[in-house]
């Protein structure tokens, strides 16, 4: 039986249509009211992002392998891949362990921390995040190990100016749904940093977002990444992009740096991944969404990449769910 195609969306702007793909998950926010000398040792937080947005004062962030940065009123600072670094007033300041340091909690993902001495204040909005979309993992990936924009009072970045200004004032007065407002705008604040990044950096030009400009290998990249329910082989991705089998293949491998059809199946699952974790869909609801013929197919495909059946991941997905709740209780 032959698998008919879908009608195939018009992706003008491969890009940006990856882009609307990313969706961020909170994991922790936090309004931090601190007085010099202070220092904070922050853990590394695996497959997430961290934030720093300075609303007053200054800091100084130090991350292995990185020069020490200066943060002023209205930088916003990235640590892309979640690993550990400390924010100080002081770079000779000593530094405590994040979960050394009394919080007041507002809601399961929003906390106030008031820490320090009796110096002058910096007040700071932090957070953890991560992409959950495939897109966003891949484009994490190609981010440096640090993101700093710095825009307070730059005309030309009147959207980060005024984001920062918005957040400053939620955060000097909670109002309630304070903690909501700063929460989104933060998740705001982060895309638009990133599409900033991706704007000005020379870095941007290079692998999977270099090929996402591509006209071609673009297109062929935003039809796998929109539409991966499609019965896709090389010959027919060649054919709506309007190349040969062979010029998309050599194109597509130079610039993403993999065989088309290899980076098919790894998005369809990690793709698969993240929903055997986060739905109940049958093995065959997702086999069909993501264009395989049939369950079994789709199980080969998916063990051959994780070297497990897509079954002991949602096994392990919802013991782990049931251990939390458990622990939740016990605690």
């Amino acid at each position: 039986m032959t698998r008919t195609h879908k009608i195939i969306p018009d992706f003008a702007d491969p890009l940006g249509e990856t882009l609307h793909l990313l969706r961020l998950t909170g994991t922790l926010y936090c309004r931090s009211e601190l007085t010099a000398p202070w220092g904070i040792e922050l853990p590394a937080f695996n497959d997430s992002m961290m934030f720093h947005i300075v609303t007053s004062g200054h800091c100084w962030l130090e991350v292995d392998g990185e020069e020490p940065r200066l943060l002023q009123q209205g930088s916003l600072v990235l640590v892309p891949h979640g690993v550990g670094h400390s924010i100080r007033s002081n770079p000779k300041d000593k530094a405590v362990p994040l979960f050394d340091i009394p919080v007041e909690q507002v809601s399961d993902r929003y906390e106030v921390m008031r820490y320090g001495g009796d110096g002058e204040f910096t007040h700071l909005t932090c957070g953890v995040v991560r992409f959950d979309h495939v897109a966003g993992q891949r484009l994490i990936s190609q981010l440096p190990n640090i993101l700093q924009v710095n825009a307070w009072d730059e005309e030309e970045s009147s959207w980060l100016q005024s984001t920062l200004r918005f957040i400053a004032r939620e955060a000097s007065a909670l109002r309630p749904g304070g903690e909501t407002v700063i929460t989104h705008l933060a998740d705001i604040l982060i895309i638009q940093a990133i599409r900033s990044w991706i704007d000005s950096a020379p870095e941007a030009d290079q692998g999977w977002l270099a090929a996402l400009r591509d006209k071609q290998v673009g297109r062929a990249l935003a039809l796998i990444h929109g539409t991966p329910d499609n019965g896709w082989s090389l010959a027919s991705l060649a054919k709506e992009v309007g190349m040969s089998r062979s010029g998309l293949s050599a194109r597509f491998t130079k610039l993403v740096g993999e065989s088309v059809m290899r980076y098919l199946t790894y998005w369809r699952m990690q793709l698969a991944h993240t929903q055997l974790q986060d739905t109940s869909d049958s093995l065959s609801v997702l086999a069909d969404r993501l264009g395989y013929q049939s369950e079994v197919a789709f199980c080969r495909a998916f063990k051959r990449v994780y070297g497990v059946s897509p079954g002991s991941v949602r096994q392990a997905a919802k013991s782990h769910i049931k251990s939390n709740r458990v622990a939740a209780v016990t605690d």
